[in-house]
């Protein structure tokens, strides 16, 4: 259980968490997009939300203390645009964190870079609360050139 799990359930009431409504009330698009009831969110309010979002069981919620709102996700629930290395050991010139930027503006926590996933598909880097978060193209191309040898 990590740090933000274990806060999160001492908030929790006992009998847990009601959920809000069966339908799903946000959803967020592939290109990082947040829809409210099919109308768009604005960035500043999806900035603040994807703060409480968690994937649970590979559905995703909007949890407070008291309520969870399901959440739809087209893709990733986060579009990760940008990064910043985190280098440790200078001297050897290792990288050890990075430190991702999404697509609505949010800075997220350092993450290992060990953890990063390369595939086929994508660039994908595991984030807080059970969440994945994709880079978007000129990242992944940024990631690939900068840490990948192709020797």
């Amino acid at each position: 259980m990590t740090d933000e799990t274990a806060a999160l359930s001492s908030f929790i009431q006992p009998d847990g968490m009601a959920l809000c409504s069966d339908d799903a009330l946000f959803h967020i698009q592939a290109n990082g997009d947040w829809l409210y009831l099919g109308s768009p969110l604005p960035a500043k309010f999806a900035s603040l939300f994807s703060s409480i979002l968690h994937c649970i069981d590979a559905e995703y919620f909007l949890i407070t203390p008291v309520e969870k709102v399901k959440v739809t996700v087209e893709a990733y629930p986060l579009l990760l645009v940008d990064y910043q290395a985190n280098v440790i050991d200078a001297t050897a010139n290792k990288l050890t964190q990075l430190v991702f930027t999404s697509s609505i503006g949010t800075q997220l926590p350092a993450i290992d870079a060990s953890g990063i996933i390369v595939t086929d598909e994508g660039i994908y880097a595991p984030l807080v609360r059970g969440l994945v978060g994709q880079l978007n193209r000129a990242c992944y191309y940024r990631y690939i050139n900068q840490y990948l040898s192709f020797d």
